[in-house]
């Protein structure tokens, strides 16, 4: 076990229910550096999960039909205040990237998702919030 994760503990990440390979994708960066994947089906879903759970980081798709990301966002701002969000979307325009600022989102990126982007932005936030370098190339 690496000293990054063994001072961070368990890493857990949330993220919202697709219709589409998301979780699979997600699960193959995740797995070789030994990171939990949580599947979340809507809002209600995300605060029982972070209610019990310690949770590093949420990813969730703006476009999905099973819950609205951004109304999630604020539900989970409530609470988590500063739980690191990341947010997908196929439209990025000014309208999506000042809804995601004010909700202090850390990052969104653009459908379809490019793992290696994904990657890199998931190695920022760790470097920036817990000083982990887990997701480094």
């Amino acid at each position: 076990m690496s000293t990054e994760r063994s001072q961070l503990g368990d890493v857990n990440v949330l993220a919202s229910a697709a219709s589409w390979a998301w979780p699979e994708a997600l699960r193959s960066l995740f797995r070789p550096r030994g990171i939990n994947l949580m599947v979340a089906e809507n809002a209600g879903e995300f605060v029982h999960i972070l209610g019990r759970t310690r949770i590093h980081t949420t990813i969730l798709d703006m476009d999905s039909e099973r819950s609205n990301a951004l109304a999630t966002i604020k539900i989970i701002r409530m609470d988590y205040p500063l739980l690191p969000c990341i947010l997908l979307t196929s439209r990025v325009d000014a309208d999506v990237l000042g809804r995601a600022l004010a909700l202090d989102v850390f990052g969104v990126i653009g459908k379809p998702v490019n793992m290696e982007v994904l990657q890199q932005l998931l190695n920022r936030l760790f470097l920036k919030k817990y000083n982990s370098d887990i997701f480094a190339q």
